[in-house]
């Protein structure tokens, strides 16, 4: 039998690991296999936030075939003691002979030194097979590392020509079902979904994931309203999930009194041209431990959010329809640019076919 080179492994560590996308966050997702002779003799991967890592659950799948065997893994094993103990102890202990390993951890308790420990008691150690792959599948976790702010996807849904509404303001349903289904599949994802509060006067939208295995708790509704205009009969306030409002000092302060005691969370941010200055609230949702969210507001919210450098990636779902119409709003507002030069450039694009829609997403 011919010999599974390491990249083949690998991928499937990726795959495997992308099943905790649901309940693992903040930590990343992690996947294992332990390889002997050719036989994958153990798996496992990080299924919940607060459970066993990857290489624990691979290790207790192999039992006594983990000695001499070569273990991979898409992220550092981990050498300190936090929620789950040292995984570098419990791999020397078991006889692991090799570990192949994705990508370096750059959180301060490990960043090199889980490689470290592990070459010390003699394991032979590979780094980056298919690093730029591991990167991509925990984006979230990287950025939360390394800035302590969200990842921030925007997303959009307009016509081909650019308008995400009619002039009468009707926007339901500009794409088609599939490209809805993929949307709820990404909010199962992120750790919260924010919109405008003009987004939730003309909409009245919930906000929800209709996904199924998601955290209870997951994604948190994020509305900013820098007057506090929201209706206490708003369908986000309904505490089926968490709900942020975000205002500003011009808010009423009894407004706010009210829906505190509705359970609702109120977060006033500094205020830029009467309005909540984006770049301020990306700090303090970092603090609340939001790390991944989804933008699914208007062109002003997508414009401000453009112009403050708070987005990522974007995913633009085009619809084959022309609205047309000077008064049509358009998916980004805002100042614009005078010169093309000056244009928001995309890098490592993708481009999907769903039904007859058409999804770009890239990177800023």
């Amino acid at each position: 039998m011919k010999k599974k080179t390491d990249e083949y492994y690998m991928e499937k560590v990726l795959a495997l690991a992308e099943k905790g996308r649901k309940e693992v966050a903040p930590n990343p997702l992690v996947g294992c296999f332990i390889v002997k002779g050719n036989r994958i003799v153990g798996k496992g991967y990080h299924r919940f936030f607060g459970g066993a890592h990857a290489e624990i659950h691979a290790l207790n799948n192999a039992r006594e075939e983990s000695k001499n065997a070569t273990m991979y893994v898409n992220l550092e094993p981990c050498c300190h003691i936090g929620k789950t103990p040292a995984c570098t102890d419990k791999i020397i202990k078991a006889g692991i002979k090799k570990v192949v390993i994705g990508m370096k951890d750059p959180n301060d308790f490990v960043d090199g030194k889980g490689i470290k420990k592990l070459e010390t008691n003699g394991i032979k150690v590979k780094v980056g097979v298919l690093k730029k792959q591991t990167e991509e599948l925990n984006k979230f976790y990287l950025k939360r590392v390394k800035t302590k702010k969200p990842f921030v996807i925007l997303k959009t849904a307009e016509s081909i020509d650019g308008k995400i509404a009619t002039s009468q303001g009707e926007s339901r349903w500009i794409t088609r079902e599939k490209s809805r289904r993929y949307v709820h599949r990404i909010r199962s994802w992120v750790d919260a979904v924010l919109v405008g509060i003009n987004t939730i006067i003309k909409d009245n939208p919930s906000l929800t994931c209709r996904i199924k295995g998601k955290r209870k708790d997951r994604p948190v509704r994020i509305v900013l309203d820098s007057h506090l205009r929201i209706s206490l009969k708003a369908k986000v306030l309904d505490n089926t999930v968490p709900t942020i409002i975000v205002t500003t000092k011009y808010a009423d302060r009894k407004k706010i009194d009210l829906l505190k005691n509705k359970g609702i969370k109120v977060l006033i941010v500094k205020e830029r041209e009467k309005k909540v200055d984006i770049k301020s609230l990306i700090k303090k949702l970092g603090a609340l431990d939001i790390f991944s969210i989804m933008i699914e507001g208007g062109g002003e919210i997508n414009a401000a959010a453009l112009e403050a450098g708070i987005v990522d990636k974007v995913l633009f779902f085009l619809s084959p329809k022309i609205i047309g119409g000077k008064k049509s709003p358009t998916s980004v507002d805002g100042k614009g640019i005078d010169k093309l030069n000056e244009a928001i450039s995309l890098k490592d694009i993708k481009i999907h076919k769903l039904d007859e829609d058409i999804l770009i997403e890239g990177y800023i």
